[in-house]
């Protein structure tokens, strides 16, 4: 269920937008079926990375909720308003401040670009059960060709 839509036009005010979320509508939490945020981002916040995580932390314990965020790489650091952000760090920075704030929140991960997927913690689970799968499968056959040589 999509509860709700928050854009921070002309910066990347995300306590604000956040705050918005939580006091507004997931006051009445036992009225919501789904309790997962969804942030879609080009870019760090504003506000420092421990800042948002402590608050994060402290948001998502009292409501059992789950923020995961969608970190889109763009090739220039301007937006398409030629609006430069207030504080600025490189993908990677960036990255790996949302996978904290993601990990407080006991969210999910996931970094794209234009040129694909460089992280998503759905394909890093999917590609550990697959792991898992054949390491089992190689167990079994290894098994039935010991029975096989016994008898």
């Amino acid at each position: 269920r999509w509860v709700l839509s928050l854009q921070c036009k002309g910066s990347r005010n995300f306590m604000s937008a956040l705050r918005r979320a939580v006091e507004v509508d997931f006051k009445d939490k036992d009225k919501h079926n789904s309790q997962g945020l969804y942030l879609l981002t080009t870019g760090i916040s504003d506000q420092e990375t421990h800042t948002i995580s402590a608050y994060v932390a402290e948001v998502c314990r009292g409501f059992d909720l789950h923020l995961h965020v969608c970190l889109f790489s763009l090739m220039k650091d301007i937006d398409s308003n030629g609006v430069i952000p207030a504080r600025y760090a490189n993908p990677t920075e960036t990255a790996r401040a949302f996978k904290e704030i993601v990990q407080a929140a006991n969210g999910r991960f996931h970094w794209f670009g234009e040129a694909g997927i460089f992280e998503s913690d759905d394909i890093i689970s999917i590609v550990s059960e697959m792991e898992k799968a054949k390491n089992y499968s190689q167990k079994c056959a290894f098994l039935v060709e010991s029975l096989k040589e016994r008898s």
